[in-house]
């Protein structure tokens, strides 16, 4: 089993350069590929932020990918769980983040939009924002 790096896919999805591009194609066709969820997160930020892609286009590729015959993506089940967040808004980093931590209680950010977008995909783990300093000391206060 051999691991790819970003580039390769992005050259495969983007066929932005023609050589490279060939070569991507070559690469996955044989199979026998290990895709890290770091790449798939990588992958997901190059398309979108440098490509200029659409969010949607971006996670049908990455749908494409998982389903590559010869491909096997690492925590394959979280990246699948991380694109159902992103059908429901949640940015695919930000779904990937919550999807990799399924043991804890809360998830924690200063991300409003992140809790917004969380609180309405309803995931198993629920995204807040930490309690001001303030908020936790006037709870201790009341606190029997």
């Amino acid at each position: 089993m051999r691991a790819v790096d970003t580039n390769i896919l992005a050259r495969y999805y983007l066929a932005d350069d023609a050589i490279q591009s060939r070569m991507a194609r070559q690469v996955l066709e044989v199979g026998d590929i290990f895709v890290p969820k770091t790449v798939m997160l990588e992958l997901a930020w190059v398309l979108e932020s440098v490509a200029g892609q659409p969010p949607k286009k971006v996670q049908d590729c990455l749908r494409h990918l998982l389903a590559l015959p010869g491909v096997t993506v690492e925590d394959e089940d979280e990246i699948h769980a991380a694109l159902e967040l992103c059908a429901a808004g949640v940015d695919f980093a930000d779904a990937l983040h919550l999807c990799a931590s399924p043991a804890c209680a809360e998830m924690l950010t200063f991300d409003d939009r992140f809790v917004r977008r969380a609180t309405k995909a309803k995931p198993k783990t629920p995204v807040t924002r930490p309690p001001s300093r303030e908020v936790r000391e006037k709870r201790a206060r009341y606190r029997v």
